[in-house]
């Protein structure tokens, strides 16, 4: 079978925000990751796979293309046995308790998409994002989630009226901050990474007093700054050490 054009129109459609917003759907590929996400409470709209992709769901969401046709629609290099598409779930109502991670206005899809990995990992409570931050349902941020995208609850608000209005301890990353391990952190509370260029915004730090670095052990000290991604990495090992 080959993909019609109705679904070729589909999917590369939802390849852009708007259009995942419109149909409430996103996409999903290769093995590991559709696969995991088939496993979660996720709803899936469709498969498109290869013969030798196997699945335990309803025949009637699977359909059967080739490689060539596959790869038409793949936005990998290397396309993997299937192409899902799920539905993106209703919002969850906020917890606000617990350790969280707060967003501001983080623009690569891989950063965002491991972020979410290592919320996972860690057992993040919710992640709270920025509504300049890149969509959590972007292709790229899917793939790097690696599935961990179904089981962190993920929220997009004014990240200014969020915080002023929090009562949790509050903590922002910044390079001229406390040395996280002289810090004293807490079990609870809001952890807050920044941009990738020009970390946490102005009137985010005007809001927060609680500072906290990771220092250079460089000889050279020539090293501007850790990539966001591997910094929230270490910055929520010593949360969950120290907790």
């Amino acid at each position: 079978m080959s993909i019609s054009k109705n679904q070729f129109k589909l999917i590369t459609s939802l390849s852009q925000k708007k259009y995942r917003l419109k149909h409430k759907l996103f996409i999903a590929e290769g093995i590991k990751v559709v696969q995991e996400l088939l496993n979660s409470s996720l709803e899936v709209e469709a498969l498109f796979c290869t013969n030798d992709f196997s699945s335990d769901i309803s025949n009637k969401k699977i359909i059967r293309i080739s490689e060539a046709d596959l790869k038409k629609v793949s936005s990998l290099k290397s396309p993997n046995k299937v192409l899902g598409l799920f539905k993106i779930p209703e919002e969850k109502i906020f917890k606000n308790k617990g350790l969280i991670v707060a967003l501001d206005a983080i623009n690569d899809p891989g950063n965002l998409g491991t972020i979410i990995r290592l919320c996972d990992w860690f057992g993040v409570a919710e992640l709270i994002c920025s509504k300049d931050t890149v969509d959590c349902y972007n292709q790229k941020v899917v793939q790097a989630s690696m599935g961990s995208l179904a089981r962190v609850p993920i929220h997009y608000v004014d990240l200014k009226s969020y915080l002023t209005n929090t009562e949790l301890p509050t903590f922002i990353a910044d390079m001229n901050g406390e040395n996280v391990y002289r810090s004293v952190l807490s079990k609870t509370g809001i952890l807050i990474m920044g941009n990738e260029a020009n970390g946490v915004s102005d009137v985010i730090k005007e809001l927060i007093t609680n500072k906290i670095s990771i220092p250079r052990f460089g000889i050279t000290q020539e090293t501007e700054s850790l990539n966001v991604a591997t910094a929230t990495a270490i910055l929520l090992s010593e949360f969950k050490r120290n907790g």
